[in-house]
């Protein structure tokens, strides 16, 4: 994919403190000396959540660090709350932020004033494709029989969604541009173990968050699966079509991976980075993968840095739709 000239200046401009972060030592004792703080900002089950206290307990059980990971959910403003936490440790090894696709969202939102330069990507572990699911009792059996009555019946049908400018949100607008006509209501959660919960109940029509986030309720038969966001099928879930298989061009996924702030030592980050390529290659993290419908894609810092300039520039549209780009009164 080219990069355009607004991605290379980020990419270079993050990756270029690199070799001046190397100037700056950590303290005498060996990285890391005390218990490293992951801010979530999402609720306890979400995808972020889930995700983070997995590959904790893998780096405890298998000292790949001397300390642990410790949980931080910081819920609240869509995210804000936990990503201006954040923005105040700069610098600070001992904290790491669970990435989504809320990072660009707030790095493309003028008054959170906290761009891609201000981070130090760590890794990326999965992408967790998005869904159509709708609970068990739903009238579609299918994500046509569902799109079509968007069109015929448009502003009826609800969406449960994490937050207005979530990838969940982002599958709701290009469902909308890839049919003619067709308009959702959505309602928003403080996560995603929140919105596919309200769907199950039946308290709206369905959901576009992660698979991995309703997979327990698709196997206690409360929600079914009408389509993945992926550019093919599954291995760990053949029978779930895709959406382009009946003509919609839709592909979207959740982002999992880990990010320091900005001027934070470059012996931390390769330390981090080491720890988290260890991760994904242990047999408990396949089975968090395969258990949870992951798509298995590890980056590491550099390769990373890349990805999130490049899906930022995929993002834009859907960003100046919803108005994330303006400055808010």
């Amino acid at each position: 994919m080219r990069m355009t000239s607004f991605s290379r200046k980020v990419v270079c401009g993050i990756l270029g403190a690199l070799p001046a972060l190397a100037s700056s030592p950590l303290s005498a004792q060996a990285y890391p000396a005390r218990p490293i703080e992951v801010t979530v900002h999402t609720s306890a089950g979400s995808g972020g959540d889930v995700i983070s206290r997995a590959i904790g307990e893998i780096v405890r059980r298998e000292k790949f660090l001397p300390q642990p990971f410790m949980v931080n959910n910081r819920v609240g403003g869509s995210g804000a709350l936990a990503y201006n936490y954040f923005k105040g440790k700069r610098g600070d090894p001992y904290f790491m932020l669970s990435v989504t696709g809320t990072l660009l969202a707030m790095a493309y939102r003028p008054e959170i004033n906290i761009g891609l330069e201000n981070y130090t990507p760590v890794a990326l572990m999965v992408i967790d494709p998005q869904t159509i699911m709708v609970p068990a009792d739903s009238p579609f059996k299918s994500f046509k029989e569902l799109a079509e009555a968007a069109r015929s019946t448009p502003d009826t049908l609800v969406a449960a969604t994490t937050s207005v400018q979530g990838t969940g949100r982002m599958v709701v607008y290009l469902i909308e541009k890839a049919v003619p006509g067709a308009r959702f209501r959505f309602v928003t959660f403080k996560g995603g173990g929140d919105a596919v919960t309200a769907t199950a109940g039946g308290h709206t029509t369905f959901t576009t968050e992660n698979l991995s986030e309703g997979l327990a309720f698709v196997e206690g038969k409360k929600l079914r699966v009408l389509a993945i966001a992926a550019d093919r099928r599954l291995p760990q879930a053949p029978d779930v079509p895709t959406l382009q298989e009946p003509g919609y061009p839709i592909t979207a996924g959740t982002i999992r991976g880990f990010t320091f702030t900005a001027g934070v030592p470059k012996e931390a980050v390769v330390t981090m980075e080491g720890a988290l390529e260890k991760v994904s290659k242990t047999p408990e993290w396949k089975e968090v993968v395969k258990r949870n419908i992951y798509q298995d894609i590890f980056m590491g810092s550099a390769e990373f840095t890349k990805f999130l300039a490049q899906r930022m520039e995929e993002y834009r549209g859907f960003y100046d739709a919803v108005g994330l780009g303006k400055t808010k009164p």
